[in-house]
């Protein structure tokens, strides 16, 4: 582990990578130009009502564009976020931050990238 900023955003900058991905009726196709390798959980209560429990995540940053958007149901979870899913098949596609338009999309999505790690978590005192 490192203690300087700098060298982080380099570890950071390194671990981008593409990826594709699909829902699971295969309406709505992804594409994403940079993937953080760095999966995160979170445990908070609404990503736990929205699908579950944790919601693992990746952040897929701004450059994410899709095929099918006809197909995509978008629900404002917040005042300053809202999440994406299928309108067929129900999958859940993305935490979208309204301003920036950042997206943070469940690891699950992106089967072809082998290089994932687990590596931190948000809201572990409500899991």
């Amino acid at each position: 582990m490192t203690n300087s900023n700098q060298s982080m955003k380099e570890i950071n900058m390194s671990a981008l990578i593409e990826g594709n991905g699909s829902c699971l009726c295969g309406k709505i196709r992804i594409a994403v130009k940079g993937i953080n390798r760095n999966v995160g959980a979170c445990h908070c209560g609404t990503c736990r009502n929205w699908g579950g429990g944790p919601f693992m995540a990746v952040d897929c940053g701004t450059d994410v564009s899709f095929e099918g958007e006809e197909n995509i149901s978008v629900y404002s979870s917040s005042e300053w976020a809202e999440r994406g899913f299928c309108k067929e098949c129900g999958s859940h596609l993305f935490y979208r931050l309204k301003g920036a338009h950042h997206y943070m999309m469940p690891v699950g999505l992106f089967p072809e990238v082998e290089s994932f790690v687990f590596d931190h978590q948000v809201f572990i005192d409500e899991k």
